[in-house]
Parts: C-alpha cells; structure tokens; sequence
C-alpha cells in the first residue's frame, strides 16, 4: 500500500503515515496489485468548498472520495505510455479528511480521535472501491465489512453504536 500524504491542516491530532497505510491496506478489497491512494488532511474552509462543488452541500463534511477514473486512449501508443507510467500499482484515487471535523466528531461520539481516523480511512477507502451506502441493502453490506475490519483493529463497531444510542 503507497499512501500519497498532504497535510493540508493546522490540526495537531493527525495520525501517522504508518497508521493511514496499516488503515487503507485493511480495506482494500479488490485486487492483488500494489495499490497507491492520496490521502489529503484538510480544515474546514477546503473541505466546505469541495463539498459544496462537487456534491452540491453548503457545508464542511468529515471525508470525501474521488475515485480514479482510467482514461480511456484510441491511441494504442498513447494507452501503452500510460500503462507503462503507472506500472503496477493500482491507483485508487484521493481520500480529503477534515481533520478539524473528525476531532470534533469523535468528541461528540465519545471516541478517540484515532479511532475515529481509522473508521474514515477504511470507510474512504472503500468508497474508493465502488462500495457505497445510497440504498439499504449496499449499507449493509458497505457497513458489516467496515464493521469487521474495525474489530481486527480492536475498535467498537459505530453503526452497533449508533443503533444503540
């Protein structure tokens, strides 16, 4: 796992480079390539304004993914360059966290910061993945995984949490 970090905040209570590999790494479902993601810690003001472009919400929010699209080349030669760019390892995308909100958030939850950090990166990272939580069914599944993953951390179940509150 190749995490690509940018530390776009002021917050002190960001993990390490270690933790968000061992994270993601958790979370990967999908292959057996290397894979690389880009992890971008920000405050408030960027994760505001990249909520509210591309998901039309006026509001700062705790992660957004951005999947990697490949392009697609009629050019053979221009598609050889490309695959022959990116080797082996399978890019992602972009994880952008809102260090201020997950400190908040865990807070709120009565949770540590860290734990809180490591449910957003394997939540992340699997929306990377094309799992999603728009329908019930896909929550539940999307949740259940995120749920096991978590306890091979040592880490309570959140949406067990939730239910119970």
């Amino acid at each position: 796992m190749i995490v690509d970090l940018q530390i776009a905040s002021q917050s002190k209570q960001l993990p390490s480079l270690a933790q968000l590999e061992k994270w993601a790494q958790l979370a990967i479902q999908t292959s057996d390539a290397d894979t690389e993601i880009t992890i971008r810690m920000v405050d408030d003001e960027e994760s505001h304004e990249l909520n509210l472009q591309y998901r039309g919400k006026d509001k700062p929010t705790n992660v957004l993914s951005f999947p990697f699209e490949q392009p697609h080349f009629d050019d053979p030669d221009l598609a050889a360059e490309m695959a022959a760019e990116l080797g082996d390892v399978q890019y992602l995308g972009d994880l952008v966290v809102n260090a201020h909100l997950v400190a908040q958030e865990a807070a709120q939850q009565h949770k540590t910061v860290i734990d809180h950090w490591a449910h957003l990166i394997i939540h992340g990272t699997l929306h990377l993945q094309g799992f999603d939580h728009t329908e019930d069914n896909e929550a539940q599944v999307m949740e259940a995984l995120e749920g096991r993953i978590l306890a091979t951390l040592n880490i309570a179940n959140p949406y067990v949490a939730k239910e119970s509150d």
